[in-house]
């Protein structure tokens, strides 16, 4: 059976985007356009974060960012977490238009480091703080998907 090409288009949803951020380097992740697959997508680092969105909200839409916010065990702030409420309000300022949630990211490196050795990624190449960073954002956003 073919589908009608205005019915396919019905379909397109805006992606998802999610970052892991850090001091040095931020990870990125991203849905599919039907927000069914979280994938890596990049890693950047801090100071590249908002000329990378920019130009990434130019080519694809996305409408929501998903935020990792940093916290300890006891939900105590961590020493990041001050750096990830700024990096809030910097992306609602400068994105009015898509709104910006913070999702628990507790765990997530460790997750990320555990689904390395899980998928067979060699121990050199394990060893890329930017794969794991992106890694990471992935399993952020993998986390805000499983409470849509």
């Amino acid at each position: 059976m073919l589908i009608p090409l205005q019915e396919v288009y019905l379909c397109f949803m805006a992606r998802i985007l999610a970052i892991d951020y850090g001091l040095k380097r931020v990870g990125i992740a991203v849905t599919d356009t039907l927000q069914i697959i979280a994938s890596g997508l990049t890693t950047v680092t801090k100071d590249e974060l908002f000329e990378f969105l920019k130009n990434y909200f130019s080519e694809e839409e996305v409408e929501t960012i998903v935020l990792g916010y940093p916290s300890n065990w006891d939900d105590s702030p961590t020493d990041l977490t001050p750096h990830v409420e700024k990096l809030k309000l910097e992306l609602e300022k400068k994105f009015p238009d898509k709104p910006v949630v913070f999702v628990d990211e507790r765990n997530s490196s460790k997750q990320a480091m555990q689904a390395l050795v899980a998928s067979g990624v060699k121990k050199k190449k394990r060893r890329d703080k930017k794969l794991l960073d992106e890694v990471s954002a992935t399993i952020i956003l993998q986390n805000y998907m499983a409470f849509l």
